[in-house]
């Protein structure tokens, strides 16, 4: 089994045992009619410049020193074209998604195999000892005798987020949209602005909603700076509304009163509510979807009414009962509701005794009492026991646990 890392740097030498200089990188194109990339040209770094040159006139890969089949003055030259695959420059440390295991991991190295006098890559090596092996201490490992922990993909499960020189994406968009919108997230997060936002168009209204949700309010805003203000606030509409007016406060102020203008009357009003209140106090985190019920109606009722109007709430866990002036009567959970008769009255099977908090209370208050009472959620009501809306356990928990928790920090977008 033999990889990249290990011949690279190389001493590459002609037919007469005259110096040439060192292997650079290998270069793969991915033939029509095979799954595995084959290797056509190998980049020498001469003294003074790069040489490309066919793979067909390298004598033996596999050696301390790399000879080649021709003098120094008979070396044919290599054109690369824009679909050729540089190995090292262009795979070696970047992102992939395992389309296999629907994931995003790095690649250490890349396992060279070779078929009928033809070299292919082979296997992704995503493991510990494709580190190892490229700082050089693999063999000490296994000279040790400690546990060899291989971890491969193989090529034809793997997308790479390569880019052509205009650096076009190159990611099947359906590969995308099978992650986790936090995976996505992180594939973003390791991007420049071009590369981002290429990514970004490509995914639909609600797939970019959920992806921006995944990462810091402040990156949020890099990555809409330069999307024109019907798409943002388009966005803003299929996004939380408390996720909504967190970036809208978050972009200059100027342009959070266009965005808002651009949105949904009854969208707009709720992120609006919601900018009203000091964002680390219990209005200005909560979110105004949640599902709710009167205390009058059955449980065969209920169940209708949820399946109706409870599409967009953030958490079903817990249905609210209100009255016809929003005030919080009661709460039960999804359990409660399916266990009950189907012609008992939510009055009847409902917890009357709900805990709650007030609009501006401290953020770290809200955490405590929904820790405290073992929550995943808590309504927020006025002093008019009026519910405003509710705060998920993840919202109120951000200060308490840091927030790479539930989401993803940038780390090289800047």
């Amino acid at each position: 089994m033999a990889f990249l890392s290990e011949i690279l740097g190389h001493t590459i030498t002609d037919y007469d045992g005259r110096y040439i200089g060192k292997l650079e990188d290998l270069i793969a194109r991915e033939p029509a009619d095979a799954i595995h990339p084959i290797v056509d040209g190998v980049v020498i770094k001469g003294k003074n410049k790069l040489i490309i040159v066919p793979y067909s006139v390298v004598m033996a890969l596999f050696a301390p020193s790399i000879p080649l089949k021709c003098r120094a003055d008979e070396i044919p030259q290599y054109e690369p074209t824009e679909n050729d695959i540089f190995l090292s420059r262009d795979v070696l440390d970047k992102q992939i998604i395992d389309t296999d295991g629907a994931r995003v991991v790095r690649v250490n190295d890349l396992e060279l195999v070779r078929v009928n006098g033809s070299l292919y890559v082979g296997n992704v090596d995503i493991g510990l000892m494709g580190i190892l092996r490229r700082i050089g201490i693999a063999g000490v490992v296994m000279a040790l005798g400690l546990p060899e922990t291989r971890s491969y993909i193989s090529w034809d499960d793997v997308e790479l987020l390569r880019h052509d020189p205009f650096m076009r994406l190159r990611v099947p968009v359906e590969s995308i949209a099978e992650l986790h919108p936090a995976d996505v997230a992180e594939i973003i997060s390791d991007m420049n602005k071009l590369e981002s936002g290429q990514l970004l168009d490509a995914l639909n209204m609600e797939q970019l909603a959920d992806t921006l949700e995944e990462v810091e309010t402040e990156f949020q805003a890099d990555l809409v700076e330069h999307m024109s203000d019907e798409k943002v606030a388009d966005l803003l509409e299929e996004m939380e509304p408390d996720e909504a007016a967190d970036l809208l406060a978050e972009l200059p102020e100027k342009r959070s009163r266009n965005l808002l203008a651009l949105m949904e009357r009854e969208e707009s009003d709720e992120v609006r509510k919601l900018l009203s209140y000091d964002e680390n106090s219990a209005g200005g985190i909560m979110t105004t979807e949640y599902a709710c019920v009167p205390p009058n109606v059955t449980a065969s009722d209920a169940i209708r009414i949820l399946r109706e109007t409870a599409t967009d709430a953030e958490t079903l866990f817990y249905v609210y009962v209100t009255d016809e002036t929003d005030h919080l009567k009661g709460v039960f959970s999804l359990s409660n509701l399916i266990f009950a008769d189907p012609s008992a009255h939510v009055e009847e099977f409902m917890e009357d005794r709900v805990k709650s908090v007030a609009l501006d209370d401290d953020q770290d208050e809200v955490a405590q009492v929904i820790t405290k009472y073992d929550l995943i959620a808590i309504p927020v009501v006025d002093e008019n026991n009026v519910m405003h809306g509710i705060v998920t356990a993840d919202d109120a928990l951000d200060k308490i646990i840091p927030t790479a928790w539930k989401k993803r920090l940038p780390r090289f977008y800047r």
